[in-house]
């Protein structure tokens, strides 16, 4: 299948980024509070730490194990109160609470080597073929597939040891077993191609009507059924786009199966109403589906209704929320606005930014969910039936230009901090987590229970442990390879990780070795 090409959005990007501004004046607009921490930095601490936190005659480097701890909060506390015996004063009475929370971001942003401007998204794409030695067994990275599309969303393995792959602006493929791919499969909704990229972030790319999740139906082998999520796009389909003369996009769900290199029996299980489809791009979609063992299923759409705010805490729009169907499309009786009619039913939780990943627990019953905070305040979350994730009231990170996130105050909404759902595990400075599974591979029985989580930004591979619904651990597998977008586990237990790159995606797998 040929993607469209909507040329008026083409031509507007191309009009936008030869008028741009230069990357200082980009950078110094859209990432203030970055700069602005990195100069207060520079000008008042690297005299004793170094401007890349080598250390200098004076004063103690900032990489490597940190005396007084390494966490947000230990760091934080260091700046604040200082250690006057050592020689480090207390800048309490200098700096503002806000501007310590950007120091310390910066001091954590830098020794993570995470980068807000590129993202990290030219580095180079080198898979290493020693072996990864990690607290419990070790492995190696095996290559799949290396001449995939730069921007690879999703992969589905398939019984046979074949894997499903999701290109979001060209289509769905079918690797085999030995890395071979197949052409575009024919007949599945359309992807779009018109995208463009900021200056200022080149990893972000801007564009609507994109491919995302894909995965079997749990009785796939007896159904077939095959679950595709993509942003659905129409032109004068509604007032909003006859006005604008543009696009307009929503999140979709629908099902099919493949027979033969085609998309076939296609039916929609979600669809929002025409008129709620916005203006606003991809790049916050979330796009993550999940089943439960009770044969419903779970998607996720992020601000899609317009900028940081609107629509998020508005139980009448889609946007920000984990939405739970029956596997049919129809609405469980047990949702928690299922008998309501004045809102989206389909809701089942609320207050979500950017979700990234998405996955059931089978084994405890319950449903977990990951997502991009702004400047820290990346989430790992338990996500009960009804509740609040905070967006855009609350948020353990601070915005770009410095500020906290306090959005409800210009939304006119009150609230109490206990009634925001707190995340299981903060993870700031923010690595852009992505997708993860968690484990229950008998290749890797040491790892059972943990969430294999992969990160865009830091691009690492991270096993987080928890355990009674709390945070244990963090160890990360590996870092600074290449953007994880998805991790996924096969049939045989193998775990499958997609990585995105502007020279081809690429699909590696983790080979245990000698234990």
């Amino acid at each position: 299948m040929k993607p469209k090409l909507f040329v008026s959005a083409f031509i507007l990007a191309a009009i936008f980024l030869l008028s741009a501004p230069s990357f200082a004046q980009v950078e110094s607009a859209a990432y203030s509070g970055i700069t602005e921490s990195r100069n207060l930095f520079r000008e008042n601490c690297a005299v004793c730490h170094g401007e890349n936190l080598e250390g200098a005659p004076q004063g103690s480097p900032l990489r490597g194990d940190l005396s007084h701890g390494e966490s947000m909060s230990d760091i934080t506390a260091s700046i604040t109160n200082g250690y006057e015996p050592a020689g480090m004063p207390a800048w309490r009475d200098i700096f503002s609470p806000v501007e310590i929370k950007g120091i310390a971001l910066y001091v954590l942003e830098t020794r993570a080597n995470v980068g807000y401007v590129t993202s990290n998204y030219d580095a180079p794409l080198l898979i290493p073929d020693n072996v990864f030695e990690t607290e419990s067994l070790n492995f190696r990275l095996d290559t799949l597939i290396d001449d995939l599309d730069p921007l690879p969303f999703s992969i589905a393995p398939l019984p046979d040891g074949s894997l499903l792959v999701t290109e979001k602006t060209r289509g769905l493929r079918i690797v085999s077993p030995d890395g071979q791919k197949s052409e575009l499969i024919e007949g599945t909704p359309d992807a779009f191609d018109d995208i463009y990229r900021l200056e200022s972030r080149i990893d972000i790319e801007r564009g609507m009507g994109w491919l995302f999740d894909i995965l079997l139906h749990p009785n796939y082998e007896e159904n077939g059924w095959i679950y595709l999520y993509h942003s659905h796009r129409c032109e004068d389909c509604n007032d909003l786009s006859r006005e604008r003369e543009r696009p307009v996009s929503m999140n979709r769900l629908v099902r099919g199966r493949i027979e033969n290199g085609a998309w076939i029996d296609e039916q929609i299980i979600w669809q929002a109403p025409i008129e709620d489809y916005g203006l606003a791009g991809d790049i916050g979609a979330g796009g993550r589906v999940a089943f439960d063992n009770f044969g419903h299923v779970y998607f996720t759409i992020g601000m899609k209704c317009g900028g940081n705010a609107s629509g998020i805490q508005d139980l009448t729009t889609p946007c920000g929320k984990i939405h739970r169907v029956n596997d049919d499309g129809s609405i469980p009786i047990d949702n928690p606005f299922a008998h309501r009619s004045d809102v989206y039913r389909s809701i089942y939780t609320y207050g979500h930014r950017s979700p990234q990943g998405l996955e059931f627990d089978a084994a405890n019953g319950e449903l977990w969910g990951s997502e991009h905070g702004p400047r820290g305040g990346d989430e790992i979350n338990l996500l009960r039936p009804g509740a609040n994730y905070g967006w855009p009231l609350y948020s353990l990170g601070i915005d770009y230009d410095g500020t906290p996130v306090e959005y409800g105050k210009d939304l006119g909404i009150a609230f109490e901090l206990s009634d925001i759902e707190q995340p299981v595990v903060d993870l700031t400075p923010s690595p852009a987590v992505s997708s993860f599974i968690i484990a229950n591979s008998e290749q890797f029985p040491e790892w059972r229970g943990d969430f294999i989580v992969g990160s865009l930004k830091a691009r690492s591979l991270f096993r987080i442990t928890i355990e009674n619904n709390s945070f244990v651990s963090r160890e990360t597998l590996f870092e600074g390879i290449g953007r994880v977008r998805d991790v996924e586990q096969g049939y045989d237990g193998t775990i499958y990780v997609l990585f995105e790159h502007n020279a081809g995606g690429q699909i590696v797998r983790l080979i245990p070795q000698n234990r």
